[in-house]
């Protein structure tokens, strides 16, 4: 009876192994630069060049203008298909559009049928409701067909345009996507202690605060230097950092050049 275990279990550890697809014998694939799709039907060969046998393989449906995918989910649904990807930019997250074969009807934008009474229009909504503060995530958005008179304004065309951001209050599950409702992430908060920098002509300076109030990336913080009692005028660029003197203006218009710094 043992000998008939040991053999059962051997037989299945073969065929599981037979099953799985290792990495080393998955079949390299390239990114495509323009991943789109024409007919809603997103498929391992909309995103990536080579995948050969399993160009058909469908890995999701798309609603909307454009379907977003992190960059480790779109690696683990190629590897399933015994495809590897290597994402060797470093992608966070790879965005699958509409392709030519139909207009896109996504965000505010409405054609003159979707514009007469009754009509309806794809929106993007929100898959479950959000906490003031919440980070906006691709499973978090959605796109819903609704009644064009409940599209609201300053809508977004395309799930990228609030991935990545937070909101401002609390969003209920369902309700069309504004750009209003949200924000860049609170990256410093009221009293975190922030580390000043001054940078100039290659010179850089830093001296560390309190923060009078919470910020954005980009937004403006005042810092209190705890030494000489006085109010520093910054911009923050990053958890605990903030950029004053010449670089802040450039700070406002793109923080995240100074974050690594």
């Amino acid at each position: 009876m043992r000998a008939l275990r040991n053999l059962r279990k051997a037989t299945l550890a073969a065929a599981a192994a037979l099953l799985a697809v290792s990495p080393a014998l998955a079949d390299p694939v390239t990114l495509k630069v323009n991943p789109v799709d024409d007919d809603g039907r997103v498929t391992l060969g909309d995103v990536f060049d080579d995948a050969g046998s399993a160009a058909n393989v469908v890995i999701a449906s798309r609603a909307g203008p454009s379907v977003v995918f992190e960059a480790g989910q779109l690696q683990g649904l190629a590897l399933r298909s015994g495809l590897q990807w290597n994402n060797p930019q470093g992608l966070r997250r790879v965005v699958v559009r509409q392709g030519s074969a139909a207009p896109a009807t996504g965000g505010n934008v409405q054609t003159a049928s979707a514009a007469r009474a009754g009509a309806t229009v794809e929106v993007l909504t929100y898959a479950r409701s959000l906490s003031a503060g919440d980070v906006v995530q691709p499973e978090d958005v959605s796109w819903t067909t609704v009644q064009s008179h409940l599209a609201v304004g300053g809508a977004p065309s395309d799930a990228e345009q609030v991935i990545g951001l937070s909101a401002r209050r609390a969003l209920r599950a369902g309700s069309p996507v504004a750009v209003r409702d949200l924000t860049s992430p609170q990256v410093i908060a009221r009293n975190d202690m922030v580390e000043v920098a001054f940078i100039s002509g290659g010179v850089r300076l830093t001296i560390t605060g309190r923060a009078t109030r919470n910020a954005a990336m980009g937004e403006p913080v005042p810092v209190l230097n705890l030494q000489s009692n006085r109010t520093i005028d910054a911009v923050a660029t990053g958890p605990g950092q903030a950029v004053t003197g010449p670089g802040a203006q450039m700070a406002r218009a793109n923080p995240t050049q100074f974050a690594s710094r």
